[in-house]
């Protein structure tokens, strides 16, 4: 690949809605096609995303450096550098930090859409109540 054409992958990877700067760290997708997206996620210490479910796709992801709190269902597993973890379509799931260093993760998405329209987060959809606030 040329120094321009590379350039120019950057260029579009740096325009898709899917990266950028969140509240809990940094998303950077890598590569996209028609049926998958390669991301690269970076979660502060003591953060996470939100729980969520996606009912078109597929997830995979694989620890890079840090440690992963992952909450797939009913199952709940910490994950170490170069451990993985498969999220199936429709299934509640959220990932954690809950480290002293950045955790980095390869997000692999895999399904017959990937648009952020298939996100639902449970909170929105009172799927899942909030804990009880302090009185």
């Amino acid at each position: 690949m040329t120094q321009s054409e590379n350039n120019g992958q950057l260029d579009a990877n740096d325009s898709s809605s899917h990266s950028g700067s969140r509240y809990w760290g940094n998303v950077e997708v890598i590569e996209e096609g028609e049926s998958y997206r390669i991301s690269r996620i970076e979660i502060k210490p003591r953060h996470g995303i939100k729980p969520q479910i996606h009912y078109h796709r597929n997830e995979h992801w694989v620890v890079v450096s840090g440690v992963a709190k992952v909450t797939c269902g009913d199952d709940e597993v910490l994950l170490g550098r170069n451990q993985s973890t498969y999220v199936p379509a429709a299934t509640l799931h959220k990932v954690e930090n809950p480290g002293s260093i950045p955790l980095v993760i390869l997000e692999i998405q895999n399904g017959e859409y990937l648009g952020e329209d298939d996100t639902e987060r449970p909170y929105d959809l009172n799927l899942v109540k909030p804990g009880v606030e302090n009185k």
